[in-house]
C-alpha cells in the first residue's frame, strides 16, 4: 500500500501555505494525486439579527465567501501547477468536519490544519480535526498551525501503548515508516505482561515493523510527567518531524473533560501528527 490519492483541506488562514507546501512535497514523494478541499460556509447571522436584516446584505455576504473561495483555489492551483503534480479541486458547500469525512474515504490520507485558537475561521471549525479524526475511517495527516520543516517523515516516532488505536495507526502510516531514514518506537510509562507492552516495551511492534523492512529502535521511558508532555518534549530532543500515533482510546468527550493525551497533542502539536482511530 502507497498513499497515491490525497486530499488537503484548504482555508483562507494563515497557516494553509504552509500546510499546502507540505501536502505537495510529500505528493511528489509518493507520486500521488493532491486533491484540496474548502469547505464553503453560508452566510451566518444570529437568529435575533434575521428579521433586521435585508436579502441584499445575505446575498453580499455569499458574493464575499464565494470569492474568498475562488482566492484559495487559485493559490491551489497556481502552487500544484508550479510543483508539476496532478491536482484536482473540491468545493464542499458545508462547514462541518462530518461532510469532509464523507469526501475523505474516497482518499488515502486525509491533510488538515491544527486547530488555532486564535483564529477561527467559521463557526463550527472547532470541530477540525477531531470529529474528521473520528469520522472520516482513514488515516489524517494533522499539520501545526506554527508551521513545519520542509521535510515530513524522515525522522519518525511511533508512540505505542499495544493499543487498538495505536495498531491501528502504524498500521495505516506503513508507506510513511518504509521510506523514513529513523524511527523510534516510544512508549511512556510501560505497563509489561501480554496485554501490555510487552517485557522489553516496544520490542514486539519494533520486531513486527522489522518484517516489513523498517528498522526501528525501541525506547521507553519512566516519568511522572503527562504523556502527552513527554511525546513533545522526546520529539524535540531526538529532531523528530512526524508522531505516528493512535488518537482517543477514551470517548472523546471523557479526554475533553478529564484531559487526554489525544486532546492535549492536538492542543500542543509542535511537529506533524499522523494518525487513525
Amino acid at each position: 500500500m502507497v498513499f497515491k490519492d490525497i486530499l488537503v483541506q484548504m482555508d483562507n488562514s494563515k497557516s494553509s501555505p504552509a500546510r499546502l507546501n507540505a501536502a505537495i512535497n510529500l505528493a511528489k514523494i509518493w507520486d500521488a494525486r493532491l486533491t484540496g478541499a474548502y469547505l464553503m460556509p453560508k452566510p451566518y447571522l444570529p437568529a435575533y439579527t434575521e428579521v433586521q436584516i435585508s436579502s441584499d446584505i445575505l446575498e453580499a455576504q455569499a458574493e464575499e465567501m464565494s470569492k474568498t473561495a475562488e482566492l484559495v483555489e487559485a493559490a491551489f492551483r497556481e502552487a500544484t501547477d508550479t510543483a508539476g503534480i496532478s491536482a484536482g479541486w473540491r468545493t464542499i458547500e458545508s462547514v462541518s468536519a462530518e461532510a469532509l469525512a464523507i469526501h475523505a474515504r474516497y482518499f488515502d490520507l486525509a491533510i488538515v490544519g491544527q486547530s488555532n485558537p486564535d483564529e477561527e475561521l467559521f463557526i463550527g471549525d472547532r470541530e477540525m480535526p477531531d470529529s474528521l479524526i473520528l469520522a472520516s475511517g482513514r488515516p489524517v495527516l494533522i499539520v501545526p498551525y506554527i508551521g513545519v520543516h520542509d521535510s515530513i517523515g524522515k525522522n519518525v516516532m511511533v508512540a505505542w501503548d499495544a493499543g487498538q488505536q495505536a495498531a491501528r495507526a502504524v498500521h495505516d502510516a506503513m508507506p510513511v515508516l518504509k521510506t523514513a531514514d529513523k524511527v523510534t518506537v516510544m512508549v511512556i510509562n510501560p505497563k509489561g505482561g501480554t496485554h501490555g507492552t510487552g517485557d522489553l516495551p516496544g520490542a514486539d511492534i519494533a520486531e513486527h515493523l522489522a518484517r516489513h523492512g523498517v528498522t526501528a529502535e525501541a525506547d521507553h521511558v519512566t516519568t511522572d510527567m503527562g504523556a502527552g508532555d513527554m511525546l513533545l518534549s522526546r520529539s524535540a530532543d531526538l529532531g523528530i518531524d512526524l508522531v505516528v500515533m493512535g488518537t482517543y482510546g477514551h470517548a472523546r468527550w471523557t479526554e475533553l473533560i478529564l484531559g487526554g493525551v489525544t486532546d492535549h497533542i492536538l492542543k500542543h502539536m509542535t511537529v506533524p501528527v499522523l494518525t487513525s482511530h
